[in-house]
């Protein structure tokens, strides 16, 4: 045996160990350069056509004769579409493999999303966004299982953070861009809102194009790997530890822990768009003009980008998933309740910008959970299940918001509701402590 290798490996084994760690690090690094920008550039697009909604709504709202309670049932009735078709379209994907799916949902979101830019009335309005939300319909999921499928759980949390950094990147850039847009009314005839629409959602064609030429469903295929970088990381993937693992869909719904799951994502998901659909207008009550409107939204949503980033490299380095997702939930609701308690604009802003970080960080953190008990089809059906009926809450959040304001005429009981359900999900990431035994 050789004198000075740790674990009493021969030298010749320890040589072997580091080329194939040395190897399994390049087949990561490799995959994440040319998966993560694209994905999340894709993932900025798929986000900015529902977020650009709100600022769409500062004109177009009043040109349609669309009333707050409609406003908010139009963004909502998106997720109705997007719900049902979740689980299918999940498992169509597992069927057809990754790269040819999320290239079609790119692609046919792309083209639906533009048609809201030429739609005449409430009635046409809820028709594009239920439609929408069918063709976007296990986007998210897909992503997830397809990370899932590539990067070792070392590296899951960082990859799915540099996935979601597209949601708070969508309102950090689009923001002021979509005030800016607005300004384009009257030209070739369209309103301001018009061109918003077509401009946020046509890239996503050429994107879906470029999905489809560069994803590799699985390492196996990837014929940019050489043979020991797939062997290296098909090797790390096989040999990973899961929590008394479902391969079947069926024993995989009636798992508690996938339930509780659901039940998180629901509260952080109405959070996210209740917060976000509405900013805008909300911002709309200190007096700003559209521009800037579009400035100052942005400034949560930096503030949100780099708290996950910072927080999944954090996550990944010391552990303690569940603890962590449970912190992120409650400083979600504990930021809500600044615009409540202070009237002033900057108050306002530190508390979106609180909420923001915590509701975005919690969706890093939270998907790295099921992946670590659900594999093969039960990751594909189990995957979109979660977000399937946890993604109601991005039309219960909407409505809920739009409801109570021409109710009660502010938007301070929305947000006291939105906080509350915010903190129920801090308790259901707590309780998921009895059922998973490692962190």
């Amino acid at each position: 045996m050789g004198e000075g290798v740790p674990g009493g490996l021969s030298a010749s084994g320890a040589a072997s160990a580091d080329a194939a760690d040395a190897a399994m690090q390049s087949a990561v690094h490799k995959a994440a350069l040319r998966f993560v920008p694209l994905l999340t550039i894709a993932y900025l697009f798929n986000y900015l056509d529902r977020t650009s909604l709100g600022f769409a709504a500062l004109t177009m709202n009043k040109q349609l004769g669309v009333s707050p309670s409609q406003f908010g049932l139009a963004a909502g009735i998106f997720f109705l579409g997007y719900s049902t078709f979740e689980i299918p379209s999940n498992l169509l994907l597992y069927r057809v493999g990754a790269r040819r799916w999320l290239a079609r949902i790119m692609i046919s979101w792309g083209l639906v999303s533009a048609a809201n830019a030429f739609v005449v009335g409430p009635h046409s309005f809820y028709g594009v966004r239920l439609l929408l939300g069918i063709m976007e319909a296990g986007f998210f999921p897909g992503v997830t299982f397809f990370l899932a499928a590539w990067f070792p759980a070392q590296y899951r949390t960082r990859m799915l953070a540099w996935f979601l950094v597209g949601i708070p990147l969508s309102s950090l850039i689009g923001a002021p861009v979509c005030g800016q847009l607005l300004q384009m009314d009257g030209i070739w005839g369209l309103a301001g809102w018009q061109w918003l629409f077509l401009l946020v959602s046509l890239p996503c064609v050429p994107l879906g194009i470029a999905t489809f030429f560069l994803l590799a469903d699985r390492p196996q295929t990837a014929s940019w790997l050489t043979a020991q970088e797939r062997d290296a990381l098909n090797g790390v993937l096989a040999s990973e530890v899961r929590e008394r693992p479902h391969t079947s869909l069926l024993a995989a719904l009636k798992d508690p822990r996938v339930l509780i799951c659901t039940a998180i994502q629901f509260g952080f998901t109405l959070g996210s768009y209740g917060i976000g659909i509405w900013l805008p207008l909300m911002l709309k009550e200190y007096h700003l003009a559209n521009t800037s409107i579009g400035w100052i939204a942005a400034i949560p949503y930096l503030f949100a980008t780099i708290g996950m980033i910072l927080w999944a490299f954090h996550v990944d380095k010391k552990g303690r998933r569940i603890a962590n997702l449970a912190i992120t939930c409650l400083l979600g609701g504990v930021g809500l309740l600044l615009p409540i308690l202070s009237h002033s604009l900057m108050s306002a802003v530190i508390g979106f910008s609180l909420a923001l970080i915590g509701v975005t960080a919690a969706r890093a953190i939270f998907w790295t959970i099921p992946t670590r008990f659900l594999t093969g089809v039960a990751a594909a059906g189990g995957l979109a299940f979660i977000n399937s009926l946890a993604t109601v809450g991005g039309f219960v959040g909407p409505s809920m918001m739009g409801w109570l304001k021409q109710y009660s005429g502010s938007y301070i009981i929305g947000l006291l509701a939105v906080a509350a359900i915010l903190l129920a999900a801090t308790l259901a990431s707590l309780s998921l402590k009895l059922f998973i035994s490692r962190e």
